[in-house]
């Protein structure tokens, strides 16, 4: 038996699932007349207050799509140097916006007001234009750790007092809100555009979506039509998309009670340096300096484990929908004889 932490987007399709999807209207989605995808679009938009929605292969894409809307060629991003749009994207900010980054270093991938309005370019002809603002919740680098919202708020103000938009990579957002009970609207106020993945820790097979405003969505499809992310008959996975929001959020719980037993079980093996906060579905720790990452996860594997590199000495284990308690109970056995 393979117990896979390698990444939640390693979930498979429940049996309900899929029947949801076999039972699908479809049409297609370029002309805008998949009722499935329609149907998604419109769940989702009203779930975080916002006018409307585009479905989208990957979550790549929808931040790339918000990056490209967001601003013009020679501008500036904010962001973490741990960010998802920085570090996992294949230089997409450069490759499809023609921007600069700033990147600043925050607490776990977490900034604050104060570091991003000192990061902000003059009116200087010298200086990149500052466009926009992206943030990360929960930051996937930082080991799943969510953001206060009041923080939010905060770079909301400074974002408003330099007319600066702000775009959120939420590919796991939905950990964020069961772990702090929070409500998705409050999100839809704060943020100009949100990107949120249903093909993690939801569980869908594939598919984002890309939250705005009517005018902003309007610009994503035609971007997304650029970046060749036009699907016909869509509504198979939309379906799936939809299932996902209306069933396995609130079961993302039993992900987060997981990795919280999995982070203290890791923290005392003899090869673990330390271990990030474990706030929601993702264990990131570091290995002692004369332990071999590579080695390490040979080891696993062989053992019938799979886990992540997350570069120098770091590993990261993923709880999922396709993890359950006996499996948690024999990847710590093994973990523990190692």
């Amino acid at each position: 038996m393979l117990i896979d932490f390698r990444s939640d987007t390693v979930t498979r399709p429940t049996a309900a699932m899929k029947d949801a999807m076999f039972a699908a209207q479809v049409g297609d989605d370029v002309f805008g007349e998949d009722p499935t995808v329609n149907a998604l679009e419109h769940y989702a938009a009203q779930l975080f207050g916002k006018e409307a929605a585009l479905f989208c292969p990957s979550g790549t894409m929808t931040n790339q799509i918000a990056i490209k809307l967001h601003t013009q060629p020679g501008g500036e991003v904010i962001c973490d140097r741990l960010s998802h749009i920085y570090n996992y994207e294949g230089g997409g900010i450069a490759f499809n916006s023609l921007c600069s980054v700033r990147l600043l270093l925050g607490d776990n991938g977490k900034l604050t007001a104060e570091e991003i309005a000192k990061n902000i370019n003059p009116d200087d002809i010298h200086a990149a234009q500052t466009q926009l603002i992206s943030l990360e919740n929960t930051v996937n680098k930082g080991g799943g750790v969510c953001y206060d919202f009041q923080a939010f708020e905060a770079i909301r103000k400074v974002a408003d007092e330099h007319r600066l938009p702000m775009h959120l990579d939420g590919a796991r957002l939905f950990n964020a809100l069961v772990k702090n009970n929070e409500n998705p609207l409050t999100y839809g106020k704060v943020f100009d555009t949100i990107s949120i993945c249903l093909s993690k820790g939801l569980g869908a097979p594939v598919g984002s979506l890309l939250l705005g405003s009517a005018a902003h969505i309007k610009k994503a499809r035609r971007i997304r039509k650029v970046f060749g992310g036009g699907m016909r008959q869509a509504g198979f996975l939309a379906a799936a998309g939809l299932f996902a929001l209306q069933n396995n959020v609130d079961r993302l719980a039993e992900d987060h009670q997981r990795a919280a037993i999995l982070g203290k079980e890791v923290a005392q093996l003899a090869v673990t340096d330390h271990v990030l906060p474990v706030e929601t579905n993702i264990v990131i720790f570091v290995l002692k300096p004369h332990i071999q990452p590579k080695a390490f996860l040979e080891t696993l594997k062989e053992n019938g484990i799979l886990a992540v590199s997350m570069g120098g000495q770091t590993i990261r284990f993923v709880l999922h929908l396709d993890v359950n308690d006996a499996m948690l109970t024999e990847a710590i056995k093994v973990l523990k004889s190692l």
